[in-house]
Order: structure tokens, then sequence, then C-alpha cells
């Protein structure tokens, strides 16, 4: 029932956990998690506060990405099947 996404073949060691792609594919997980406890309980709202403030720092993290790192942007929402960012 639970799928954990891993980007663990692209990085070198893991050391680097305090990279933007780890730390992106860490948030990812905790994303699908959340998403699955919501369907059992869809009247838990700390969760569901908790899930949006998951998504925001998600979304800021692949913003700086995108913008300092473009292919790797591109490779991290690939791997991650997650839809890009809307542009302004």
């Amino acid at each position: 029932m639970s799928r954990k996404l891993s980007l663990s073949s692209s990085l070198p060691s893991k050391k680097q956990t305090g990279s933007v792609e780890f730390q992106i594919s860490h948030l990812t997980n905790r994303v699908l998690t959340l998403t699955d406890h919501l369907k059992l309980h869809n009247k838990d709202y700390s969760s569901q506060r908790g899930l949006w403030k998951i998504l925001g720092k998600r979304k800021r993290l692949l913003n700086y990405l995108s913008q300092t790192n473009l292919t790797s942007y591109e490779n991290v929402i690939n791997k991650l099947s997650i839809r890009k960012l809307k542009n302004r």
C-alpha cells in the first residue's frame, strides 16, 4: 500500500542528506504517506495542515532548484513523477 520513491541511484552517497534533491524526495515520501492517511481519516485537520506545510516547503525547494540547476530539476521531476511548477 505504501509507495516509497528514492533518488538513491542518482546520489553518490548517503552522506548527502542535505542536498536539495534528497530533501525533495524525502518530502515526496512524506506527502504520499500523509495522503494515504488522509484517505482513511478525512477529518484529521492537523494532518491536513501538516500536509500543506510539507507541500509548501517542497514547492519552495523545487523553485530554488529550478532557478539554480535546471537539468537537476527536470531529473527530479521526472523520477518522482510530480508536476512542474507553474510560471507566473
